[in-house]
């Protein structure tokens, strides 16, 4: 039982989109497709899985914009983000004039998701935790097997995530990066919502917004 993923960058916000599947069962998830959906099909076919579910961290339109056309052509189920988001995914139309994007029905999930919940992928599981902050709903998948943790937009490389958004709040922003995520040990690797993938221990040492010497 080993997760495997891939990265796939989309649309013109270079958004990281991951493909990933479980290697005994060829069974696999799309978390964040926010846009260029046929390449990200191609993508699926060329690696040989099984699209089961589309996953969604938050509401935003550069993770979910290609969501609903991939489920409907696939008959696929759309998990998450957590209910709080359920005001950013009835405005996708206000979002797609704002961002750029074609406009959009508002998107309503099949499953909204709670933190502590299990997102099976084939044999692998997800753990799900909520972790606002940058959006009320926004969660983060975590695989405590392969050490990963996809984060969207709540932790990038070097910073974290935008706060002026409506409902976000940099406190606690804060807190679910520092008492959810880094308590999961500094040697998980995570896979931001853009940017490079680093790890949650050279986040607390180098990373200015939240590293440990700025919380004395």
């Amino acid at each position: 039982m080993a997760l495997k993923y891939c990265t796939v960058s989309v649309t013109h916000y270079q958004q990281n989109c991951s493909i990933a599947w479980c290697e005994n069962t060829r069974q696999a998830a799309v978390i964040d497709p926010g846009g260029d959906v046929s390449r990200l099909l191609n993508k699926i076919k060329d690696l040989g899985v099984e699209l089961k579910q589309v996953l969604l961290t938050h509401g935003h339109m550069d993770h979910v914009g290609g969501a609903a056309q991939i489920a409907a052509e696939l008959d696929l189920p759309i998990i998450g983000p957590a209910i709080e988001d359920k005001f950013w995914m009835d405005a996708l139309d206000g979002q797609a004039s704002m961002m750029g994007f074609e406009a959009q029905p508002p998107l309503v999930p099949t499953r909204w998701l709670k933190d502590g919940e299990a997102i099976s992928i084939g044999e692998c599981e997800l753990s799900v935790i909520h972790c606002p902050g940058h959006t009320p709903g926004h969660v983060v998948f975590y695989s405590a097997d392969a050490q990963r943790a996809f984060v969207g937009d709540v932790l990038f490389a070097g910073s974290i995530g935008r706060t002026d958004f409506p409902q976000g709040d940099l406190t606690t922003l804060l807190n679910s990066i520092r008492n959810k995520l880094f308590v999961l040990g500094d040697d998980i690797a995570f896979v931001p919502g853009h940017g490079p993938e680093s790890n949650f221990g050279a986040e607390r040492q180098t990373n200015p917004f939240v590293a440990d010497h700025s919380f004395g």
